[in-house]
C-alpha cells in the first residue's frame, strides 16, 4: 500500500523555513521600533543570506505587510511595516483622564487624543468616552476602526487574570472583567494591563531604560505604583500585584493611606500629598505650579520636593536591595519635578540601600505622562501576529 503524502512541507526544507525566516524579519522590524532597516542590515542582524532576505521582503511586500523604498549605494532598499498591515491602539485610564492613541505595527505613534474624566465614573461611561477619543485619533491618522488589529488598555489597578481588583483610583472598575467588556465594546482582540507595568515596558523598550534588562519603574501621580522588568520580561507576580511600591510601609505610625494602612510610601509621595503640603501657599496648586514655585526659589515648595524625594529614596532602597535593577525610572506627574525630587531620592537611596546597590541610577522618565499609553501601543504591536 502506498503511504499517503502529507501536504505539510518536510522539516528543514525551504518551504518549512520560509515562515520562520519571515518571522525573523518581522521581529527585527518590531525591535527597531520604527527606525529604518535596510535589507543589508536585515541580512547581517538575522544571519540570513542577502538573497533570502530579498525574497522574504518581496513576499511580505506582496502580502501588504511591509513596504520598501530605494536605499543608497550597496545597502539595499529600506524596509518598514506598511499601513496596509493594520494598526494597533492603546487606551490609558488615569485618575482624572483617559487617553487614546494609534500606532503602526512597529509601535510608532501616529495620533493621540485625551480628555478629562471624573475618577468615580462607571466603566461604561469611560469606555464610551475612550471610543470617541479613539475615533478622533484614527481620523487624524487618516484611518478608521476597520484598520485596527489589536487594542491594549492600561488601568491604574492590579489586574488578576482579566479582573480589576481593588482600586481606590477607579472605583467604577472594581470587579469588572475588563478584557471582556472592552472586547465587547470595540470588537477587537484586547489585552488589559496595569498602567505602571505598561510604563515600565515603554521605558524599557524605547525610553530612559532602553538597553537595560532589569528595570524598576515608579509612576507617581494621584497614586504611586510600580512596574518591574526582570531579565527583559515584565514581571507581574502570582496575582498581578507585583510592583505595588506605593504601599510599602515607611512608618507604621505615619499618615493614613487610602488603602487603610498607615505610613505607606504613597502617603508621602503622591502628587495629591505634595499639593496638600503646599496648600497653605494658595488654592488650586497643581504639579506645574508647584514646580514653577520651586524653580523660582520658594523654600516651601523646595522643601515639599525634598521631603518627598527622601521618602521615595527610602522606598526605592527596599526594591533595589531585593531586585538589584540596572536603573530606576521615575515617571508620572512627579517626574515634572526632575532633579528637584530625584536629587533627594538619590540621597535617600544611598542612606538605606546596601553599599553595592546604593549607586543604582535613578533617572527621570523619557516619556513622561505618556509612558503607559506608549507602552500599550508597544504591547499591542508585539501581540499582533501579522503572519497569521
Amino acid at each position: 500500500m502506498t503511504p499517503s503524502r502529507s501536504s505539510s512541507p518536510a522539516p528543514g526544507s525551504t518551504a518549512a523555513l520560509r515562515p520562520a525566516n519571515q518571522r525573523r524579519i518581522v521581529e527585527l522590524l518590531r525591535a527597531r521600533g520604527g527606525e529604518s532597516v535596510t535589507q543589508a542590515e536585515a541580512a547581517r542582524e538575522t544571519g540570513l543570506a542577502a538573497a533570502t532576505v530579498s525574497n522574504i521582503v518581496r513576499d511580505l511586500s506582496a502580502a501588504g505587510i511591509v513596504e520598501t523604498e530605494p536605499g543608497s549605494g550597496r545597502r539595499g532598499s529600506v524596509v518598514r511595516f506598511a499601513r496596509t498591515a493594520g494598526l494597533v491602539a492603546s487606551l490609558d485610564f488615569g485618575h482624572s483622564h483617559v487617553a487614546a492613541a494609534v500606532a503602526d505595527l512597529a509601535g510608532v505613534v501616529l495620533a493621540e487624543a485625551e480628555a478629562p474624566l471624573h475618577a468615580d465614573h462607571p466603566y461604561v461611561e469611560g469606555l464610551a468616552l475612550a471610543g470617541e477619543l479613539l475615533d478622533t485619533a484614527l481620523a487624524e491618522a487618516g484611518h478608521d476602526r476597520s484598520d485596527l488589529r489589536t487594542l491594549c488598555v492600561g488601568l491604574p489597578a492590579p489586574i488578576e487574570g482579566r479582573v480589576v481588583r481593588a482600586s481606590a483610583i477607579l472605583p467604577g472598575w472594581i470587579g469588572v472583567d475588563a478584557e471582556a467588556v472592552v472586547a465587547e465594546a470595540f470588537g477587537l482582540p484586547v489585552h488589559v494591563e496595569n498602567d505602571a507595568n505598561l510604563g515600565a515596558w515603554a521605558e524599557h523598550r524605547v525610553g530612559a531604560a532602553r538597553g537595560s534588562d532589569n528595570v524598576v519603574f515608579v509612576k507617581s501621580s494621584s497614586g504611586v505604583g510600580g512596574g518591574l522588568i526582570i531579565d527583559g520580561r515584565l514581571f507581574r507576580g502570582a496575582r498581578g500585584m507585583a510592583g505595588e511600591i506605593g504601599h510599602l510601609t515607611i512608618d507604621d505610625q505615619g499618615p493614613l493611606c487610602r488603602c487603610g494602612s498607615r505610613g505607606c510610601l504613597e502617603a508621602y509621595t503622591s502628587t495629591a500629598t505634595l499639593a496638600a503640603m503646599f496648600a497653605g501657599q494658595g488654592s488650586g496648586v497643581g504639579m506645574t505650579e508647584l514646580v514653577a514655585a520651586a524653580h523660582e526659589g520658594n523654600v516651601s515648595a523646595r522643601r515639599v520636593f525634598e521631603d518627598a524625594g527622601l521618602h521615595l529614596g527610602w522606598g526605592l532602597a527596599s526594591i533595589v536591595n531585593l531586585v538589584n535593577p540596572d536603573v530606576v525610572v521615575v515617571g508620572g506627574d512627579l517626574a515634572l519635578a526632575g532633579d528637584l525630587v530625584l536629587d533627594a531620592a538619590r540621597v535617600g537611596l544611598r542612606r538605606h540601600a546596601l553599599a553595592d546597590a546604593a549607586d543604582t541610577p535613578v533617572v527621570v522618565s523619557a516619556l513622561g505622562r505618556r509612558a503607559s499609553l506608549v507602552g500599550g501601543l508597544l504591547l499591542a504591536a508585539e501581540r499582533t501576529d501579522v503572519l497569521a
